[in-house]
């Protein structure tokens, strides 16, 4: 392991959190630009996201945003395509105000894959009247079958740096480039991405990981144990999440060995690794994929959250929205030094940073004998200026700006 990763903290351009973020609002340095009352709302205005991930995956930051997108305007969600007998597209609601789009490829189909995926796109828009709307991208390579559309504005909002993520296609970084020349507005999943990218684009802002506080506290109250956790004993150190190359699998194996007694449960799917790759111990227990509603009756099962994660390339950029759902859930939380857990969670006290086996098990031991009011009282007076609520607020309000300027140009 190298003496300095790329995602621990060297304190070369690290800000106080307060600092960097005034009255903890995820908003960057300088002030967010207020909508002007002359600036039309989002209210009717369609919004067509296009994006590397399943709508059916894991619930996380295109799902809290899009949702409450939805309760003002229709949100198309355009997922990458996949293959098919023919070209086309399947469209399917699958939340109030909220259409997910999978366009096809045929395998018999005329012309590059980007012409015919663009037709499709334009069908598919035109079959619902979707004339005056937004585009959203959270994919860069979504580009190559976008650039014929005429958004009333374009917003990227980059949760990942992407081309660090095993498998990512060797385009994206072009099709990046493409993306901040083509965008209005650039909003970041993190700090650290924030200060990766604000150089790049002259209105860039970072929005870090939100929660839905009354959604995890549910994991305070007493309840019982769902039926495939019921059995495993305790002491618990749990996790959810997707299960990739994100993952220090030796890191859980070790603490899996140096505390037999413990158990570690492990909820989520695999991605980009196989089965076979993960570390198999009677105190490891792989639960699989859950749901958002079933993540609280988990978590008030456990005794310690872990945010486990390698310390790569894939992971210097990422801000785990899990980190404060953990923490409205009233557990003590262990993590690497990622460096977004780190500032602000790790530097206020509210999260142990650790990254080798002993240093991993000393911050457990340490979360076990702990009286946690003082922390849990400390997180809860932290995580009370956040909510996704106000996230997709403070959004909205800078892309009816992005609107308005554009309209006006």
């Amino acid at each position: 392991m190298p003496s300095q990763p790329p995602n621990s903290p060297d304190n070369a351009d690290i800000r106080p959190f307060s600092a960097t973020f005034p009255a903890i609002t995820g908003r960057p340095e300088h002030s967010l630009p207020a909508a002007s009352p002359a600036v039309p709302p989002l209210r009717g205005v369609d919004v067509v996201c296009l994006s590397h991930l399943r709508w059916d995956s894991v619930f996380q930051r295109p799902h809290h945003l899009l949702t409450r997108c939805a309760r003002d305007s229709r949100v198309f969600f355009v997922e990458e395509p996949v293959e098919g007998i023919e070209d086309g597209a399947e469209v399917r609601t699958v939340a109030p105000g909220v259409r997910v789009g999978v366009p096809r490829i045929g395998r018999a189909g005329q012309g590059s894959p980007e012409h015919r995926l663009a037709a499709t796109v334009e069908r598919v828009l035109g079959s619902h009247c979707v004339r005056d709307y937004i585009l959203w991208y959270y994919t860069p390579m979504a580009i190559g079958f976008t650039r014929q559309l005429s958004p009333l504005a374009c917003v990227y909002d980059c949760m990942d740096e992407l081309s660090a993520f095993a498998g990512a296609p060797p385009g994206l970084r072009t099709a990046e480039e493409e993306l901040f020349r083509k965008a209005d507005l650039i909003l970041t999943g993190g700090q650290s991405l924030y200060e990766a990218k604000r150089n790049r684009h002259p209105n860039v802002h970072a929005f870090p990981s939100s929660v839905e506080v009354p959604h995890f506290n549910r994991a305070r109250r007493p309840q019982a144990d769902p039926s495939d956790q019921a059995a495993i004993p305790r002491p618990r150190l749990g996790f959810f999440g997707v299960i990739d190359e994100r993952m220090d699998l030796d890191l859980l194996a070790g603490i899996a060995a140096a505390r037999p007694q413990w158990h570690l449960v492990m909820i989520g799917p695999l991605a980009k690794i196989e089965a076979g790759q993960l570390p198999s111990a009677p105190n490891i227990h792989y639960l699989g994929k859950k749901t958002y509603d079933q993540l609280p009756s988990y978590l008030g099962g456990w005794d310690v959250a872990l945010l486990p994660f390698a310390r790569n390339e894939s992971t210097r950029f990422i801000s785990p929205t899990k980190t404060p759902e953990y923490l409205a859930a009233g557990k003590p939380v262990v993590s690497t030094s990622i460096r977004d857990v780190v500032r602000p969670y790790g530097e206020r006290g509210l999260v142990r940073i650790a990254d080798t086996v002993p240093a991993f098990v000393a911050a457990v031991e340490a979360s076990l004998a702990e009286d946690d009011a003082a922390r849990v009282a400390a997180a809860d007076a932290f995580l009370s200026h956040m909510s996704w609520d106000a996230t997709w607020a403070r959004m909205a309000a800078l892309v009816a700006v992005a609107v308005e300027q554009r309209r006006r140009a």
